[in-house]
């Protein structure tokens, strides 16, 4: 405990870490703000009333957008259009030759993909905002009906997701960690409570050792977020030597690193991917009136089912294979490696060492996919096993490894700040404390 508040307080003594992390507050609250305005012309009791808690995809992007769907808020279409155009610029990238030259081009191509991402956002954002209005706001919650409401609601929309963009990339410049994780963790995170709020009166009620329940509840969601974190952070280290080179009196290379391929290289998007397939059968129900479809949709969507948790197991593990083959490039690595005179000990440059890289990601993909389906179908069996439905979210599946994945990213930032102050502080001891260390002094003055 003393340790983590002394940590507290060298952040507070870092100037520059401490505005970074006041600047990421300020733009999340500012956020969290703007998602409890509602848009103009809607009666906001009037659209709980007739739509009550969303389920399905609705209820999937309510949580990325931290309730902001479900109130018809400016930012009800949250961060989600920006997400989509990051995935086809993405699968673009692997089609199209002139996206793939602009990969390769470094930070000039990384900047014209992201503007082509921003320009793709607001297209997706114009064809979902009309979707949207149709959809999820009745026309018992309309105050009026007219060519204004659907041009002035597509325009807030829009002008929302714009500026949750921006937000994200002001976070991602002035403040600490990455912006858009953060505001979709944010939204994720604020339906937390709520959730526990609710699971805590309902042991209360129970009389039967409410409390005990809870209390196991708890251990076993901080088991699971302690696997989640072994997911998340564990990689396979390929060693890479680099041949030395003597460039006039000097010694480049001869020294050894490594490769760390992650055990998930995928990340969160296939769990997405897979979702995203398994609410195609309700919309192929809802133009269908044959009862053997309707019985197969039924068997399909039962969340806590067998199939339907078999089913998107499966597909996981299909898409696990699937980005990992788009996202991690052996030949490239290969190439790459063999341009800076590096290679892997025991394995010839060239097509073999993309093949050894190529192994190797296949091997530990495997078990990597494996866990990545049980922590995605985790939260269907603590619904199984009593757990409220909302809470039961946390227990596993996108909503955890985004929650996860965000928090290890950031407090490794925060972590690399402290160790560079952490650094400085010490030379400037060592200034203090003995003069006898000339080289300390000359660095702290250069």
């Amino acid at each position: 405990m003393k340790s983590f508040i002394n940590t507290l307080k060298n952040i507070y003594k870092i100037e520059e870490l401490r505005t970074r992390i006041l600047n990421t507050l300020g733009f999340l609250l500012i956020y969290r703000l703007g998602s409890f305005i509602v848009l103009p012309g809607v009666d906001s009791e009037a659209l709980q009333a007739a739509n009550g808690d969303p389920s399905g995809l609705a209820g999937l992007i309510n949580i990325f957008a931290g309730g902001a769907f479900s109130r018809a808020s400016i930012f009800a279409l949250g961060i989600m259009p920006y997400i989509s155009a990051s995935i086809v610029m993405q699968l673009l990238g692997l089609a199209i030759p002139h996206f793939q030259r602009l990969q390769k081009e470094g930070e000039s191509g990384r900047k014209k993909i992201n503007q082509y991402t921003r320009f793709l956002t607001v297209v997706v954002t114009v064809l979902q905002a009309p979707g949207y209005i149709a959809s999820q706001i009745p026309v018992t919650a309309r105050l009026h009906n007219d060519t204004m409401f659907w041009a002035s609601s597509i325009i807030i929309l829009l002008s929302g997701t714009i500026f949750i963009m921006w937000l994200g990339e002001k976070i991602t410049d002035k403040g600490i960690g990455n912006g858009i994780s953060l505001i979709i963790m944010i939204g994720i995170i604020a339906n937390l409570p709520v959730a526990f709020i609710q699971e805590f009166v309902s042991r209360l009620e129970n009389s039967g050792g409410g409390l005990v329940i809870l209390l196991v509840e708890l251990v076993g969601l901080f088991l699971i977020i302690v696997v989640t974190i072994l997911l998340v952070q564990g990689t396979r280290k390929i060693p890479v030597q680099f041949a030395k080179k003597i460039v006039g009196a000097k010694q480049y290379g001869g020294v050894r690193q490594y490769i760390p391929l992650k055990v998930n290289a995928a990340g969160v998007m296939p769990i997405i991917f897979a979702q995203a397939i398994m609410f195609i059968p309700l919309t192929i129900a809802g133009f269908s009136d044959s009862s053997s479809v309707n019985s197969f949709v039924t068997v399909i969507s039962d969340y806590t089912g067998f199939w339907h948790n078999f089913m998107f197991a499966v597909m996981i593990i299909a898409f696990t294979y699937f980005y990992t083959a788009i996202t991690i490039n052996p030949n490239q690595m290969a190439d790459d490696m063999k341009r800076n005179g590096g290679f892997i000990p025991g394995v010839k440059p060239g097509k073999n060492t993309a093949e050894f890289i190529d192994s190797v990601m296949s091997k530990i993909t495997f078990p990597g996919s494996l866990f990545l389906a049980f922590v995605a179908i985790l939260p269907a069996f603590a619904t199984k096993l009593g757990i409220n439905a909302q809470f039961a979210h946390f227990y596993g599946g996108t909503s955890l490894l985004i929650l996860v994945g965000v928090v290890l990213d950031t407090l490794q930032q925060i972590e690399s700040h402290l160790l560079m102050r952490h650094y400085d502080g010490l030379m400037k001891s060592g200034r203090i404390k003995g003069r006898s260390n000339p080289s300390a002094v000359s660095m702290v003055t250069n």
